[in-house]
């Protein structure tokens, strides 16, 4: 079986990359799927939560490669286990073009997270559509799916969120909501998929769209948003 790696990224930071990067290590994990985290941001988050993972939990690699380390795939091919099945790329904010040449040409899928405000979808959309412009995207086929994070419960999709989808004619997987049980796994090391059924149902259910599309699956579209399309030429020449 060949390594099927994705890439967590947006040009903006405090849009919860590593809850998306945790997350979905914690669904391959429970499945006995040998998965890795590579960290690229030089917070060091996602490795942050690897440290506090207990011992008894399902076993997810890490790999440092951030810039304080000199890091990069060149560099740092030796700290990925060549078993890896699922790479999980946790990308700093505002990558320079080099690095997202490097990430992009490693990579078949692309998740990014986006805080439902009028500034984060502005800042996202620039950044998204630079994305579309690079030659990796157009001509490899990479994948590139938005995620509307740390959503509140009793809040709808917003307006300008749900424009962005539409104007740039990319999937909108759905929403991760601003719940305490995300925040308290990874205070333990764990992710929502690590827990019992009962402790994280809902938050199981909202995140299961997003590894599955990872995966390969086909994914419904949200039942909220009608324009919910995949990615066209006529997109990547906007």
């Amino acid at each position: 079986m060949t390594m099927n790696t994705t890439l967590v990224i947006n040009a903006k930071g405090g849009v919860g990359k590593s809850t998306i990067t945790t997350n979905l290590a914690s669904y391959f994990a429970a499945r006995d799927i040998t998965t890795t985290i590579a960290d690229f941001d030089p917070q060091g988050s996602s490795l942050n939560w690897l440290a506090q993972r207990s011992a008894d939990a399902r076993k997810i690699h890490g790999a440092d490669l951030s810039s304080r380390i000199g890091g990069g795939f060149a560099n740092g091919r030796r700290m990925i286990p060549r078993e890896t099945r699922q790479l999980i790329i946790d990308a700093p904010a505002g990558p320079s073009r080099l690095l997202l040449q490097d990430l992009l040409a490693r990579t078949q899928s692309i998740v990014i997270p986006v805080a439902p405000s009028s500034i984060d979808v502005h800042a996202t959309a620039n950044f998204i559509k630079e994305l579309l412009l690079i030659g990796h995207v157009r001509f490899r086929n990479i994948r590139v799916a938005v995620v509307a994070n740390r959503v509140r419960n009793n809040k709808p999709i917003y307006a300008p969120l749900e424009r962005f989808v539409a104007a740039l004619n990319i999937l909108f997987l759905g929403r991760v909501t601003d719940s305490d049980v995300y925040v308290e796994a990874a205070e333990t090391g764990l992710g929502v998929f690590d827990l019992p059924a009962e402790a994280a149902s809902a938050e199981q259910r909202e995140f299961l769209p997003i590894a599955r599309w990872v995966q390969g699956e086909q994914v419904a579209a949200d039942s909220e948003s009608s324009n919910v399309v995949p990615i066209t030429a006529a997109a990547a020449r906007a």
